[in-house]
């Protein structure tokens, strides 16, 4: 069953209803779109089913799938060299989190030719998003990052690896086809990590220090939907746990526009230097970036246990679920298990402490605070 959400993004939710997407381009006079995806969703079944039946609606889509797993700013260049050289009216963005930030970015970028770190949010480039952007669709295919229903793209500088943010309301998707079907095949990896990273942005929305009362009831539920369904999802999945999931990336996303914290400051360095799958690196130091957390802020995290539904209704029993949960998705409880050695600590420090996530964390974290976190993960 098919259901429609307006949040203010319309959002088709349903399995199935990705045999919708023709009809939508066909209806708003869009017959070359660009789609932008990732090159392991480029060779998909369901991939090539999607660009099939849109050839068989007339509708001639031309595909760019050279992207970066942390996308990166020659990405973008690329994409938009390839709208440039073919004549499209519209961009789709299919995947997870790297190929809708790409996407997303492309649409900024295809009337807005200056550097794109000139429009970077963190120094106040978002002003500069005045022109009109192309019609923009997205269709997740993880339940990750949400980006799907975003108004943000990160996209990491190719030399310094130093992450930026392409903000403005422009960036919305006009419609989100939000298909659960299109996940059931993601391996148990992908679903853990992605899973993981949705509730990280629903914990770390909930926290953040910035007054949005709004975003605290949806990141409750947020965590609430994953709390009972990521373990079925990753283990023996379903329609309805994949379900729960992809609503749930969806509501962390939203969350998100309240700020986000510590654990994505140190996660993202991990990502820039190392590579390292960004869903992967926040279920790493999610315990570790609560349990800094807690002292100061117990009635939150005694709000997150009673959504979580734990005996203990504290911020430790929230740590030590999260230990657990990793444990039943397998994910490694420790960072020398993802290739960070002692090494990388300092360099790491740095990164994090740059990093645009922690200022809107409940309490202030240090260089020292990194280092420190980086080691009791380690």
């Amino acid at each position: 069953m098919a259901f429609q959400y307006n949040f203010p993004t319309t959002i088709r939710f349903g399995a199935g209803v990705i045999s919708e997407l023709p009809a939508y381009l066909q209806k708003n006079g869009l017959s070359k779109p660009m789609i932008v995806t990732d090159p392991t969703i480029a060779g998909l079944s369901f991939f090539k089913s999607i660009v099939k039946d849109l050839q068989s609606h007339h509708i001639s889509a031309e595909v760019f799938s050279d992207i970066h797993k942390n996308p990166v700013k020659s990405d973008v260049y690329k994409g938009t060299d390839l709208w440039d050289h073919t004549g499209r009216d519209s961009i789709i963005g299919i995947g997870g989190g790297a190929a809708l930030d790409v996407a997303r970015a492309i649409v900024l970028r295809v009337h807005h030719r200056e550097d794109l770190f000139k429009y970077d949010d963190l120094i106040g480039g978002d002003v500069y998003v005045t022109n009109d952007v192309p019609h923009f669709i997205t269709v997740p295919t993880t339940a990750g990052t949400g980006s799907e229903v975003g108004r943000s793209a990160i996209i990491a500088d190719d030399e310094t690896h130093q992450k930026k943010i392409l903000f403005s309301p422009k960036l919305m998707a006009k419609i989100v086809f939000a298909d659960p079907a299109l996940t059931m095949d993601l391996p148990p990896f992908i679903t853990a990590a992605t899973g993981m990273d949705a509730l990280t942005h629903n914990m770390e929305a909930f926290l953040a220090k910035n007054p949005h009362p709004l975003c605290d009831g949806i990141a409750l539920e947020g965590i609430y939907l994953i709390k009972n369904s990521l373990e079925k999802a990753t283990n023996s999945p379903d329609i309805a746990s994949r379900s729960n999931m992809l609503m749930a990336s969806m509501m962390g996303a939203i969350a998100f526009q309240k700020g986000l914290g510590v654990v994505h400051s140190l996660a993202h360095p991990l990502s820039s230097l190392l590579d390292t799958h960004h869903g992967l690196a926040n279920a790493v130091n999610i315990p570790y970036g609560m349990q800094f957390n807690i002292a100061g802020f117990e009635d939150k995290f005694r709000r997150i246990a009673r959504t979580l539904e734990l005996k203990e209704e504290t911020g430790e029993a929230v740590v030590q679920y999260l230990f657990d949960l990793n444990s039943k998705i397998n994910i490694p409880h420790h960072l020398r298990d993802i290739g960070v050695t002692d090494a990388h600590v300092e360099t790491l420090a740095d990164l994090a402490l740059a990093d645009f996530a922690h200022p809107n964390n409940p309490k202030p974290v240090s260089r020292e605070d990194f280092k420190q976190l980086y080691l009791n993960a380690l």
